[in-house]
């Protein structure tokens, strides 16, 4: 007498729908990491012309809202104003020269407002050469705040401890006001950055991570063994039914 085939019927239906999904599911996170690599890729495309670009103003304060990540890092500025002296903050980096610390210092524009300069990298036990004194241009890159501190490293404002170029915090802690919401690596050889024992500028590192190519064949190839899974199940029944 044979079984009732109605429960292994239903658990058959069941994982049928579950393949189904997870089929599904694999190749929407294909799909998803696809899209992803073309916003990537325009991305670094537009960020290599920011680069190339000839220096333009930074943006005013009416603009400060508006900066962001995604539409002004790496924009090539140039900078006209006066370096505050004796207000140098040291941030703990690690650069291709070894590791040491950035060096950013408060440049006063003519409208008033402050923008913090990453004038360069300087080593450990190494001083910096002093700002230069009067009406300077720097030229560098526009970066976005870096607020908290590093990755494993909080930043210490009360001990002048720091990992990240803060711009709020580093304000605050040498009592700036009107101060820009980005800093400014200024590049090799700018006003404030001469090289040689430091600050040493230009040696700002673009880099993007970009393995949504790789991720979206991982789930395609889920996707196509899900499918592989289901075939080889359902050829199996087949050849065990009588």
């Amino acid at each position: 007498m044979n079984a009732n085939p109605r429960p292994r019927r239903l658990l058959h239906s069941l994982l049928a729908l579950c393949a189904l999904a997870a089929f599904a599911g694999f190749v929407a996170l294909g799909n998803w990491q696809v899209e992803r690599r073309a916003w990537k890729l325009e991305l670094i495309e537009r960020v290599e012309a920011r680069v190339a670009a000839p220096a333009t103003a930074p943006p005013v304060r009416a603009d400060w809202p508006s900066v962001s990540r995604d539409s002004d890092e790496y924009r090539h500025v140039l900078l006209r104003g006066r370096f505050l002296p004796q207000l140098d903050t040291r941030v703990a980096s690690a650069t291709e020269l070894g590791t040491g610390y950035w060096i950013l210092s408060p440049l006063q524009l003519g409208d008033g407002s402050t923008v913090l300069v990453n004038r360069g990298f300087v080593h450990q036990g190494d001083e910096p050469a002093p700002v230069p004194a009067g009406e300077v241009a720097v030229s560098g890159l526009l970066r976005i705040s870096e607020p908290g501190g590093g990755v494993l490293r909080d930043n210490v404002q009360g001990e002048n401890r720091w990992y990240s170029r803060d711009v709020a915090a580093i304000a605050k802690a040498r009592g700036l006001d009107d101060v820009a919401p980005y800093f400014v690596d200024a590049a090799a050889d700018t006003a404030g950055s001469p090289g040689g024992a430091g600050p040493v500028g230009g040696l700002t590192v673009i880099q993007f991570h970009n393995s949504h190519l790789v991720y979206a064949i991982t789930w395609y190839g889920l996707a196509l063994m899900v499918a592989g899974a289901v075939v080889l199940v359902r050829r199996e029944a087949r050849r065990r039914s009588p």
